[in-house]
């Protein structure tokens, strides 16, 4: 396998943490709109006791 040059390196680490922040984001943000809208919709979900 040849070697790639340290730019390519460097680029592709950029590159994937850029694709890792924006899943994160993607994810925090379509959670929060799902808990808003069912906080708006007063929908209770039942409260889970765990009994260890």
């Amino acid at each position: 396998m040849p070697q790639m040059m340290p730019i390519n390196w460097l680029i592709m680490l950029i590159f994937s943490i850029m694709i890792f922040i924006l899943f994160n984001m993607m994810n925090f943000y379509i959670f929060n709109y799902k808990n808003k809208n069912s906080i708006n919709n007063k929908i209770n979900s039942p409260n889970m006791n765990w009994k260890w």
